[in-house]
């Protein structure tokens, strides 16, 4: 009874997980085999035979190019727009407080759940009363405006186990501010950092809706894909979704791997062990001028000068093991 009823289960999940994934990938399934459909006449849904011919005829269709060029121009700038504010913005809404912070933090969620042709409208009329004309700018003003949110909250995910320790311990080594973001700050939130630059390109790509209202004379991949509906999408264009499906999924494996995970951690020890050795020589003759100061000030004393040097670079010491545990932990 009990191996009957285990079996019942294995094959009830199995069934299962194979209509989840049917379902999401016989869409993309059917893209790529209409790649290769030698039909000619629209709209292009019966199967004549296989051919590559769409693969060659796509680099001969130069308005898909030049729109599919026009959209990764847009995603790759309004990407780093997004990420550079996005990630200065969550940074201070961690760590300062200041009057009406909730209130922002609220209306950080308005772009993300706001219907998307309500924000497409709104932003419209905003172009239309500062006349700005609508084209490239639009679009990529427009775009860094919903990708901001999805960046400052990855970010903020990932600061929420941040040790602080570890900037103190930085800075107690000599390191200024700006040493201490970018040696060790920036590679703890790489990973918070990268993920929402990738969101956010992934939405910038992807959008139709607010691009639609915006665009002016500059299409973008996905519009010309919207127009062409109407008469049947033509292989060629599956013929380069096919490709960008491919690049995703050769992108996709590479992260998933410990390829960018060991050069990430390599980096971020090979920054910690540079900001040491360079902070520790300045250090021990801050101390050593500052007790021999000390010293001379003092009248009478027995009070050797070589002991407090070594007192302070025990300490110094332990503070570069706290920041090689935290920075473990960190990479953990």
């Amino acid at each position: 009874m009990r191996k009957s009823k285990e079996k019942r289960k294995k094959c009830i999940s199995i069934t299962f997980c194979t209509l989840v994934y049917l379902f999401l990938f016989l869409p993309i399934s059917v893209i790529v085999v209409n790649s290769f459909n030698a039909s000619t006449t629209k709209p292009y849904m019966s199967w004549k035979g296989f051919t590559f011919d769409w693969y060659i005829k796509l680099w001969e269709n130069s308005s898909l190019l030049n729109a599919f060029g026009t959209t990764m121009i847009i995603a790759v700038v309004s990407t780093l727009l997004a990420t550079i504010i996005g990630t200065l913005g969550a940074i201070g809404m961690y760590k300062y407080r200041f009057k009406g912070k909730a209130i922002i933090d609220g209306l950080l969620y308005i772009p993300v759940v706001i219907p998307e042709i309500v924000l497409g409208i709104a932003l419209l009329t905003i172009f239309a009363k500062v006349n700005i004309p609508r084209g490239m700018i639009t679009l990529i003003l427009s775009h860094v405006t919903f990708c901001i949110p999805f960046v400052i909250f990855n970010v903020r995910a990932r600061l929420s186990g941040y040790d602080n320790s570890i900037e103190e311990a930085s800075m107690d080594l000599g390191a200024n501010r700006l040493v201490t973001f970018f040696e060790i700050t920036l590679p703890v939130l790489a990973p918070g950092i990268l993920g929402g630059a990738l969101l956010a390109f992934t939405l910038s790509i992807d959008d139709v809706i607010i691009s639609y209202f915006v665009y002016g004379q500059t299409k973008t991949y996905p519009l010309k894909v919207m127009e062409s509906v109407k008469s049947g999408v033509a292989p060629d264009v599956n013929a380069l979704s096919t490709l960008i499906l491919i690049g995703t999924i050769v992108f996709v494996v590479l992260t998933q791997g410990d390829l960018f995970k060991n050069l990430a951690g390599k980096k971020h020890k090979y920054a910690i062990g540079k900001l040491i050795s360079s902070k520790n020589g300045k250090q021990e003759k801050s101390i050593y001028k500052s007790q021999s100061k000390n010293v001379s000030k003092i009248p009478n004393t027995n009070t050797d000068t070589n002991t407090d040097i070594n007192i302070d670079t025990n300490t110094n010491t332990k503070i570069k093991r706290n920041i090689n545990k935290h920075m473990k932990l960190q990479h953990n």
